[in-house]
């Protein structure tokens, strides 16, 4: 009984709506027409990109932020960004470049012209109020001699340089891989600085026979300064100027640069590649739902519909980016799947607002058909709109560990409010004036009157067919004269017949197992899309940097900073022992291990405290080749006493070209051994930052988004008119949610934020499609379930394939849109809209003809009817027997 007053007092209510709108359609206009040229001033005025890409794409809360504060609060991070290589995430400001030969060369061999290109960025100016800055101006500098930090592959080229002018071969001059000794006699690891290396055969120290590819890296100090901030971004700018300059005077090098900036430029890009791309969408969107909202009847046919619903949604979406703007939103390129989203359900509105028109009697006035069409249509849109808020708006939850899915949630829930609110106003106001056209007989084009029966028989055939009214197809058995449209008629009498045949189902049966079992196999095989390059310009310099990298520079990890934040008894035999394991498969950069060796090869003692600090201070770290490591301990003095309070060393190991994984596989590995090892450490690299959780991070807000609908759903329950709805709409979300999953795996797409946005707006729009469908074939009163879906179809039919049609083919521009963001929002969206095509279409009309609800009860109650009926007429004919003679 609930259900029904519910029900009934939702239609009543929207019968009102709809009657008050009918009543002052010029409000309704006009409202929000003002509202949309208020706020799209804003948009104008205040839009401001988000500049910082870290905060918009790395888990907000993590603990490799926490690692990263406590590390740099040891050592100064940016003293040791050189140290703490990092593929793209190096901190601060820098310029990098890799120097590529060709192939078959060995890049060794021209260590004169990769000299030459380093003078030329050491002697690169930078003009700034007058003053002219080079890199020795801005470069990070060493502690103990203030000279600027450079790569010790340049030391390396110089001394094959010295060595071709002295006329010596340059076998003598021996390059190991990946540590080599230094002519100052330092030890150097070069293996993210040298790549594409061979070594010479049986080599014992692994010694360089040619190698691809050098990477030179040039790191610029940080002041935290604005002025400091705007001289290092202009130096970083004549930076990949002069390497654009460079690969045009060396052909027979391949260079390419990066810059800290590179990244969020190239991600901005797809912004600017996608503009006009997004101008052809809209283009075809409203031509696809004009030609689908027209028909033969020039006074039935809705062609101005169809174009003002799409118009209503473009100018609620302006609305929406207004209204984000004048909050101090800034925008980014995720943000651009926001008017496909809007516009996937905001026509689906518009388009069963107007099937629910086509569906009142036309003998009625306008103004009540208007009332009827929003009694029929907009309770099921209203609850497909709470559906679409209540799981966006979790997904904006401080559940959200990614900003940019939070910002992008949060934008997605101001643009369905309005896409609501602008629907039943714009585009009702519009409804009631076509209406009123329709009803005084007007042409749904031309605007002028119809021309009576007798008039049109005395024209030529091209006048009849332009101002044909459908008055030769009417007759007494038709009662409605929209069945003529084009999509309804190949339903009604093609399509239902064809997809409930008996000989039909059972490759339908056989379709949906190999959906699910692709589904299925795709499902195990997620992978998370913590690789930056998924987001960016696909024809980027970014991008082309970060393939060249993983090719010839993945041979190891980046180096992870292994800090020791308590004293520690390194003296102690047990303690080296848990040293040496922790370390152990790792290619260690430490002061440990050459303090423990430079101890055994002058055969010193120092089995105790005072023995073991005096000797690595007064010794050891006094030597040229060791004193670097002078920046890697932190000494204390308490009295006469000297202690370590903390230490560092590098830990780099070994991989295949699939190093981000493997990075995070090993922060998973020695991240639990901190915990329960003796030796309190913390281990940290710049790219931790953006992996740290990542796949957890970035698959909560879609797991938030469907525990939420879900619980919606089975709340819900004991108040809609028929639980099996439901249980329908339950099962058929999942299927359509996994089959997405599982599919855009297969397809090569990581679970990345544009992703799970994607998966989010799926678990809407399936239920924003199979809801009207499923609901009107649980509450239908025909003999058979099949008569049941074939009356569903034809009702919704039309909508759900004029609003999915109109979806995919919005989609198609981006498929020339060269960016990696908008690839994945292209394969995301077609997955979502062809599985749930396949479902409505094909899957569900076919099973729900197997399952439940029953059709019996219906047909007994029928029968029961028919029967009382007769017996009364049985009773009256014989009470009057001279009323069948009359007859």
């Amino acid at each position: 009984m609930l259900r029904q007053v519910i029900h009934r007092g939702l239609q009543s209510f929207f019968y009102k709506l709809g009657l008050f709108v009918s009543r002052h359609p010029v409000f309704f206009l006009t409202v929000p027409a003002v509202l949309t040229i208020i706020f799209g001033f804003s948009l104008l005025n205040r839009f401001q990109p988000d500049t910082d890409l870290e905060s918009l794409v790395a888990p907000s809360h993590s603990l490799a932020k926490i690692e990263r504060s406590l590390a740099s609060s040891l050592f100064s991070l940016d003293q040791s960004k050189s140290q703490l290589y990092s593929d793209l995430h190096t901190p601060g400001r820098y310029g990098r470049v890799i120097l590529l030969s060709k192939p078959g060369g060995n890049i060794l061999h021209q260590a004169d012209v990769i000299l030459q290109i380093h003078r030329a960025v050491l002697e690169m100016k930078v003009n700034y109020k007058g003053y002219n800055y080079t890199f020795s101006h801005l470069c990070v500098l060493r502690n103990q001699d203030k000279k600027c930090v450079l790569d010790d592959i340049i030391s390396v080229l110089e001394d094959l340089r010295q060595a071709a002018l002295s006329n010596k071969t340059t076998a003598r001059v021996q390059v190991s891989y990946p540590n080599t000794k230094l002519k100052d006699g330092r030890s150097s690891f070069i293996g993210h600085q040298l790549g594409g290396v061979m070594e010479v055969p049986n080599s014992k120290d692994q010694r360089v026979k040619s190698a691809r590819a050098i990477q030179i890296t040039y790191y610029l100090q940080t002041y935290g300064s604005a002025t400091q901030d705007l001289i290092g971004e202009k130096w970083e700018s004549e930076f990949c100027k002069l390497m654009h300059k460079m690969q045009l005077d060396h052909q027979d090098l391949q260079l390419y640069s990066l810059a800290s900036f590179s990244l969020w430029k190239d991600f901005h890009q797809t912004s600017l590649l996608a503009r006009g791309k997004i101008l052809v969408s809209l283009m075809l969107i409203l031509l696809t739902a004009t030609l689908s909202s027209s028909m033969k009847d020039c006074l039935r046919s809705k062609p101005f519909l169809g174009l003002l619903g799409v118009l209503t949604i473009c100018i609620s979406s302006v609305t929406a980016a207004g209204i984000f703007f004048i909050t101090d939103g800034k925008y980014n390129s995720t943000l651009l799947g926001i008017p496909f989203f809007a516009m996937g359900h905001g026509t689906k509105g518009v388009f069963e607002l107007l099937s629910g028109w086509r569906r009142t009697r036309e003998n009625l006035p306008f103004k009540d058909r208007v009332a009827d069409a929003y009694s029929d249509v907009m309770v099921s849109y209203t609850m497909t709109s709470s559906l679409y808020f209540i799981a966006f708006g979790m997904g904006a939850s401080p559940f959200t560990n990614i900003e940019a899915v939070k910002v992008f949630c949060q934008n997605m829930c101001v643009s369905i409010l309005l896409n609501y609110f602008y629907i039943f106003s714009f585009f009702g106001s519009c409804l009631v004036f076509a209406g009123q056209l329709e009803q005084n007989r007007y042409h749904s084009i031309f605007c002028c009157k119809i021309p009576s029966a007798e008039y049109l028989d005395r024209k030529p055939v091209w006048f009849q067919t332009m101002m044909n009214d459908g008055h030769q197809h009417t007759s007494h058995h038709e009662t409605n004269p929209y069945q003529h449209h084009f999509i309804q008629h190949f339903l009604r009498e093609h399509y239902n017949e064809w997809i409930t045949n008996i000989y039909v189902k059972p490759f339908v049966v056989i379709l949906y197992l190999i959906y699910a079992s692709f589904s299925f196999m795709g499902c195990l095989q997620i992978n998370d899309g913590a690789n930056i390059i998924n987001l960016l310009a696909s024809e980027s310099p970014s991008v082309s940097y970060a393939l060249i990298q993983q090719k010839y520079f993945s041979n190891y990890s980046p180096v992870i900073g292994f800090y020791i934040y308590e004293p520690l008894e390194y003296w102690n035999g047990t303690v080296q022992e848990d040293l040496k394991t922790l370390s152990q498969g790792f290619n260690t950069v430490s002061w440990i291990e050459q303090y423990y060796q430079y101890l055994r090869v002058g055969n010193i003692s120092a089995t105790n405290k005072s023995d073991f600090i005096s000797i690595l201070q007064s010794s050891f770290l006094k030597k040229p080749e060791f004193q670097h490591f002078k920046n890697d301990i932190i000494f204390s003095k308490a009295g006469d006493e000297n202690n370590i309070i903390a230490s560092r060393l590098y830990l780099v190991a070994r991989t295949s070209e699939n190093t981000q994984r493997e990075a995070v596989e090993l922060l998973e590995k020695l991240r639990p051994l901190s915990l329960i090892q003796s030796i309190k450490f913390i281990v940290f690299n710049p790219t931790f930052v953006f992996m740290d959780h990542y796949g957890l991070s970035v698959t909560m807000p879609v797991l938030i988004s469907g525990f939420g609908i879900l619980l919606v759903l089975i709340l819900t329950f004991f108040l809609v008119i028929n639980p099996l709805g439901n249980f329908w709409l339950i099962l058929s979300v999942t299927s359509i949610e996994l089959g997405v999953l599982g599919l855009m795996t297969l397809w090569n797409v990581d679970m990345d934020c544009i992703s799970i946005l994607c998966l989010i707006y799926t678990l809407n729009f399936a239920i924003d499609h199979c809801a009207p469908l499923l609901y009107t074939f649980v509450l239908a009163t025909e003999h058979t379930r099949t008569q049941c879906i074939k009356n569903s179809l034809q009702e919704h039919g039309t909508a759900i394939l004029q609003n999915v049609s109109s979806f995919l083919i919005g989609l198609v521009p981006l498929l020339f849109v060269p960016s990696n963001l908008t690839f994945t929002l292209f394969k995301c969206l077609l997955l979502a809209g062809s599985c749930t095509l396949l479902h409505c279409f094909v899957i569900l009309p076919v099973f729900l003809t197997f399952f439940p609800p029953s059709k019996k009860h219906h047909k007994k109650k029928k029968r029961a009817k028919r029967k009382e009926r007769e017996e009364i007429e049985c009773i009256e004919i014989q009470e009057n027997p001279d009323h069948v003679t009359a007859v």
